[in-house]
């Protein structure tokens, strides 16, 4: 900017001489446009986001190897040498045992078998979305084959959609339709005419000892 200042008023000192007064005032216009269009060009542009994208603020990836299945909805990955805790979004799945005060429910340890099964010790990108009270990383986790383990837990009969205050933790809109077709077709916990939700159970029987 400098520069071009001491340029104009160069010009214009020469331009004074030589020059009618409503000469010199076109010639100023002129410089001044010329030099707010460079102005213009160094000035770095917005980056347009494609139409319909979706952006999740909190969203990332986690990377490593699944050392630990804990139940049919949360495992351990071991990422660059730390420990994190994660949590299949958009499903509940059967409570284990904890202790005597927290005893578990039907099915559980099946969905547990269920998920170790889809992803023991095996490497995996993960698609996570936030943090949950438990510091457990909450995330959709990719098979590779165009499904992920929330999903197939779900069709197996081995997790229920998620649907604990009023949807807010669901995260995969397919997640309830794969719910109703297991429901249908009575496979896994649906064997029971009446399996009771995780997040009941750890209401009623837990918190309440209404088992």
């Amino acid at each position: 900017m400098g520069r071009f200042l001491t340029m104009l008023l160069r010009t214009l000192g020469g331009r004074l001489l030589a020059s009618r007064h409503s000469q010199v005032l076109t010639l100023l216009g002129a410089l001044i446009l010329a030099g707010l269009g460079t102005l213009n060009l160094l000035q770095p542009r917005a980056t347009a986001r494609p139409a319909g994208q979706q952006v999740h603020e909190g969203a990332y990836t986690l990377t490593g190897k699944v050392v630990r299945v804990a139940d049919g909805d949360t495992f351990t990955l071991l990422v660059d040498g730390r420990q994190e805790r994660i949590r299949l979004a958009s499903i509940d799945a059967p409570e284990t045992t904890h202790d005597r005060q927290q005893p578990g429910q039907p099915m559980a340890q099946a969905s547990k078998k269920a998920l170790a099964g889809l992803i023991a010790g095996k490497t995996l990108s993960l698609a996570c979305f936030e943090h949950d009270q438990y510091e457990r990383s909450v995330c959709d986790v990719p098979l590779g084959d165009g499904t992920t383990a929330n999903q197939k837990q779900v069709a197996a009969g081995m997790a229920w959609a998620n649907m604990q205050g009023r949807g807010k933790y669901m995260r995969d809109a397919r997640i309830p339709e794969l719910e109703a077709h297991a429901r249908q077709a009575r496979v896994g916990l649906w064997q029971d005419p009446n399996p009771v939700q995780p997040w009941v159970w750890r209401y009623q029987c837990w918190k309440k000892a209404q088992c």
